[in-house]
């Protein structure tokens, strides 16, 4: 079976800095988000759209929501692969997450972000992903 052409995701790979940790070297649970922005912004240069093409189309596209679940806590020094995955286009853009500890593959936790266009113009959200998105995925309105 073969998968739609903007069924996609990627994986990054960190390694939990000290300056990210508390007196019991576990993560703070905010950097979380930012383990899991690397994660995104690779899944939007797979298809060439990334914050910097966005703006240029004409459009931003501010995150709306958010969510983590937090399975096992993040430790100074581990290695945590971060999957990003695109599973919703058409009206928003929603990424699932999922974290995992890259030596035993345990999860450890997994969350989405939600993004919406908003016209750079006009300021007005937008209530359908722009064409250039959909172009971008190789899919057609």
């Amino acid at each position: 079976m073969q998968s739609e052409p903007w069924q996609i995701s990627t994986e990054v790979e960190v390694t939990i800095p000290f300056h990210d940790v508390d007196m019991m070297a576990v993560a703070w649970h905010g950097h979380y988000f930012r383990y899991i922005e690397l994660a995104r912004c690779a899944l939007l240069d797979l298809i060439d759209y990334n914050y910097p093409q966005m703006e240029a189309s004409g459009y931003f596209w501010p995150i709306i929501d958010t969510r983590m679940k937090y399975l096992a806590p993040l430790r100074f020094g581990q290695r945590v692969r971060v999957r990003a995955t695109l599973t919703e286009y058409q009206n928003r853009l929603k990424i699932d997450y999922l974290l995992s500890d890259t030596a035993s593959g345990t999860r450890t936790s997994k969350g989405y972000s939600i993004q919406v266009a908003v016209s750079k113009a006009s300021g007005e959200m937008c209530l359908a992903s722009p064409q250039v998105l959909l172009d971008k995925l190789g899919v057609s309105q």
